[in-house]
């Protein structure tokens, strides 16, 4: 077998072989089992036209970490995968593929078009979810939802016809967000802000009783100033007291609007007056209906004006601006136009500017869904990591607005609502189930009109937001509401079903892991969804970890030119090394500054474990291997109570299990870059650098044999969660159980299903660690004095006196001497109760003892002083040339401040060199 074992770990040839493995042997899959406790992750689904970026390998690391921590834990764990439709975005991906034939959507009607959205996403829609294999993703990947699956859909109708039946949905005409690219409505969090510089525009509009008079309006967006029914004036602005009242002429339209007095008018904002356009803008409308104004649209919804514009009918809205401007400029009417920063919201999908729009939607009243919510994270029943992002979250509750749903798209839930063309005509406002409106939301269609029993029904033609599908996901992907006790098989099953237990079992979920840019998108509205439909929340943690950006603090993104892609860095250095390296850089909720060099870390440690497991594989004696016999397979506790171990093999265990209780704490309170860190830090230089070292002149000892497997074998299971490919591969391999001749891989076992390690409190040693601290400290002091000595490491000749009056420490030190001599290259040790200082040695101080290195022989110490005398004065020239540099005033004040900080650094280390360098002559005699 240890002929088999290659020098250098090879991941690509790993990482698909213990993938296709895990998979064939179902050891992904979870199902209700009394005799566990559960533990459910969610996925948060990638929307189906998503390609894995840095951001979804971070967030799913993190899930994969959880679900494989606790399913060696004992408990039944699910990670239940699927995707989202992504309205708008599928939609646009598909538009622009059937532009290169020449085509429009409304050249193929809806059904056709949603046939090729359909034929689309067959074809790629499972890109994701193939990336996210390549993660090591340990979903159950028989329980693949899509927000649009059959069954899904149905709980997407339910929930709105029940809001419906509440009176928590309705229908009216408001300001919305629209984008003239995409055409349709979007909540506030799908239309972010930007700063942008744009402009403030003085209009004049004349009095109509006096045309040579004017009253001065300022705006940023002037091409609405052709839907203006009104001008507003703080009723406290003593300048336009005299004015309120009056009619003005709107320039260029020539319609007669009234000065009105409103306190939503801030007096400082341009000249005190503003333009009222009730159609076009939030603040507008809400003064429209209080002053009931007249509501003038003069836009379309794509973005050009329409007929109520006159003679700019047809016009882009930013082509009509100049051309106003322009116009107003030749009438005089155009005071002045001076630079203004100003806020716009932005399309989240294309990124066009949105425009305030007068239009009739469908709303959810979320007020009264926001309480119960509210006090579910007030109470502590749901616990953001970092708390920080709870405050977050209950100031967006406590302010929240009703949410628009409904979409101008085709691709989506089609509304649940249909219509009478033989009723009234149609009056929305205020919509109740019982009301003669020729409004019907119903789960099916129906077959005639509840209130005239005509059959002539039509469907709204609006979807809803994705978001609204999205935010049942805790409930829905496990196929609430159920259908006669049961639910539909899981994907790949021949026959069966899914019991209807499922989600009681999994229900509530256990955490969540997800970005900050979507705690009101989603994490509110899944639980706002989870109270009202299932009475309870749908999960108990939410983990918000931070952005992924470049190593300047840019966020990714294709048009800087600055993105990391996971499938290269899993091409180039291995999944496992991509997993840990983003790991333990990511501390809890932190932003994560990221460069391709930084996978390096990641690469090394995998091939440190690889070539230490190697070393330890290739050292076992046949009779301890695991298919042996005792002692190696004996209760750990009994050998180390029974054999009486050594110093050295006491300390080992007992560092191992106190890493091992760091980790779990870390685990539990979501410090997956301590927990990486920590089991980085015990094996690389604890473990390998100390430990193996130490045993190797002893090394097919029973006693170092037991241990060495032990720890490894205990280290891999620990490992599994964060690198679980190059741990599978180790750990089959350290219990016999390597590829077959035939190729494929007879996972009778993997530890994947092993149980965690437990922690063995009885082992952990405090006062061993600490006799071995010391002991380390001492080798490690005999190196660096080797090393400022320039005494080279294969001199042989060095004799070394430690002194130290505790009598525990000699008694410890004079156990460890063999190691001591052996580590620090040494031909002599003493170690001595009382420090005794003579010539020709040097002599370096640590706490409690004095480490001496007799030089005759070794060195010539005049010549090291003279050696040393002349880095001193190099170093102190530097240091003069520093503080020249820093006590200028020219620099501090027009060198960048990181500038003059590293300058800072350097001197301190500067400093610092000059004091050991100081140290090290005065050490020799």
């Amino acid at each position: 077998m240890i002929d088999e074992i290659p020098k250098q770990y090879n991941p690509k040839e790993t990482e698909d072989k213990w993938y296709k493995a895990w998979e064939d042997n179902n050891l992904f899959s979870a199902k209700p089992n009394p005799q566990k406790k559960p533990f459910t992750i969610v996925i948060p689904p990638p929307n189906v036209t998503g390609i894995l970026h840095m951001g979804h390998a971070l967030n799913n690391t993190i899930q994969d970490i959880l679900i494989r921590y606790q399913r060696m834990k004992g408990k039944e764990a699910l990670w239940m995968p699927g995707t989202d439709h992504a309205g708008i975005a599928t939609q646009n991906v598909v538009e622009k593929a059937i532009a290169k034939e020449g085509l429009k959507r409304q050249d193929l009607g809806r059904q056709n078009f949603i046939e090729r959205v359909w034929v689309w996403k067959e074809q790629y829609g499972s890109t994701i979810i193939r990336q996210l294999k390549k993660l090591g993703a340990s979903c159950d990947w028989q329980r693949e939802r899509f927000t649009m699956d059959e069954e899904y859909s149905k709980a997407v109708v339910e929930v709105f016809v029940r809001l419906y039946e509440k009176n928590l949905i309705y229908r009216g005409s408001y300001i919305i967000n629209w984008c003239p690219r995409c055409q349709t409505a979007l909540s506030d969090e799908e239309a972010p802000h930007k700063e942008l510089q744009g402009n403030l525009y003085y209009l004049k509009y004349p009095l109509k009783d006096n045309p040579d008079e004017y009253v001065i309006v300022a705006t940023t967006r002037p091409e609405t100033m052709l839907g203006d029914t009104a001008v507003a004036v703080n009723p406290k602005d003593k300048r336009y007291k005299e004015l309120i009242g009056k009619t003005l002429i709107l320039p260029l339209v020539n319609r007669e609007i009234k000065i009105i007095a409103d306190t939503l008018v801030d007096l400082k904002f341009g000249t005190g007056a503003v333009k009222v356009t009730p159609a076009h803008d939030p603040n507008d409308y809400a003064m429209g209906k209080k002053h009931k104004l007249e509501f003038i649209n003069v836009m379309r919804a794509n973005g050009t004006l329409n007929q109520n514009a006159g003679e700019y009918s047809g016009m882009d809205r930013f082509e009509a601006r100049e051309v106003i401007l322009e116009d107003l400029k030749e009438k005089g009417l155009l005071e002045k136009i001076e630079p203004h920063n100003l806020s716009a919201g932005h399309c989240y999908r294309c990124h066009t500017i949105i425009e305030p729009y007068l239009s009739k939607q469908w709303f959810v009243k979320m007020k009264p869904l926001a309480k119960p919510a509210l006090e579910a994270v007030k109470k502590g029943k749901i616990k953001f990591y970092p708390t920080r992002w709870a405050k977050v979250y209950l100031n967006w509750m406590e302010n929240i607005q009703d949410w628009c749903i409904s979409r101008q798209i085709w691709w989506g839930h089609r509304l649940p609502v249909y219509y009478c063309r033989e009723c009234s005509e149609q009056n929305t406002k205020n919509l109740t189930p019982n009301t003669k409106d020729g409004v019907i939301v119903a789960r099916t269609k129906p077959d005639k009109c509840p209130y005239c029993g005509s059959i002539d029904i039509y469907q709204d033609e609006d979807v809803l937001d994705t978001w609204f599908s999205s935010w049942l996901w805790p409930f829905a992907t496990f196929y609430w509401p159920e259908t006669n006790g049961q639910s539909p098989p899981l994907r790949g099953q021949v026959s069966g079903t899914v019991p209807s237990e499922d989600l009681k079992y999994f229900y509530p979920t256990s955490t969540l892991v997800t970005a900050p840019e979507i705690i009101f998108f989603w994490v509110a509205r899944m639980i706002m969804a989870g109270l009202e439909f299932m009475k309870e929340i749908p999960f108990k943690d939410v983990y918000i970890h931070g952005t992924v950006r470049d190593v300047e603090g840019k966020k990714m993104s294709k048009s800087l030119g600055n993105i990391i892609d996971p499938l290269e860095i899993i091409n180039e250095y291995g999944t496992d090394a991509l997993r840990f390296s983003l790991i333990s850089i990511t501390a809890q909720g932190q932003d994560v500054f990221l460069s391709k060099e930084r996978f390096e870390q990641g690469r090394n440690f995998a091939n440190k474990i690889w070539n230490a497991s190697r070393f330890i594989l290739m050292n076992l004696e046949q009779g301890q291997s695991p298919s042996g016999t005792v002692p190696v397979l004996t209760d750990l506790c009994v050998f180390f109570k029974k054999e009486g171990l050594s110093l050295v093999n006491r300390w080992i265990l007992s560092r191992f299990y106190s890493t091992l209780r760091e980790v779990e704490k870390n685990l539990e309170n979501y410090q997956f870059n301590e927990a990486a860190n920590t089991l980085y830090g015990f094996f690389w230089h604890e473990f390998c650098d100390w430990y193996l070292e130490i045993i190797k002149p002893d090394i097919k000892s029973v006693h170092n044999q037991v241990v060495m497997y032990k720890i490894l074998e205990k280290f891999l299971r620990v490992l599994h969660p964060f690198m679980p490919f190059i741990s599978e591969e180790i750990w089959q391999r350290l219990i016999e159980q390597g590829q077959s001749p035939s190729g494929t891989v007879p996972v009778k076992t993997s530890i994947m299903i092993q149980l965690w390690p437990h922690i063995q409190e009885n082992i952990i040693d405090h006062k061993a660690e600490k006799t071995m601290q010391e002991a380390l400290e001492i080798i490690t002091s005999i190196r660096n004095m080797r090393l400022e000595l320039d005494i080279p490491p294969q001199a042989q000749n060095i004799e070394v006196k430690i002194s130290t009056s505790s009598k525990s420490k000699k008694a410890a030190l004079e156990a460890l001497s063999g190691q001591i001599k052996n580590l620090s290259r040494l031909n002599k040790l003493e170690i001595l109760d009382e420090y005794r200082r003579g010539l020709g040695e040097f002599t370096s101080v640590l706490k409690d003892a004095h480490i001496t290195i007799f030089l005759s022989g070794v060195i010539d110490i005049e010549k090291h002083k003279e050696k040393i005398n002349q880095k001193i004065q190099r170093t102190e020239s530097e240091i003069n040339l520093k503080e020249k540099m820093l006590s200028d005033k020219n620099f501090l004040q027009r060198a960048p401040s990181e500038i003059v900080e590293i300058e800072r650094e350097k001197l301190k280390n500067l400093k610092d060199e000059a004091q050991k360098l100081k140290g090290v002559k005065d050490g020799l005699r």
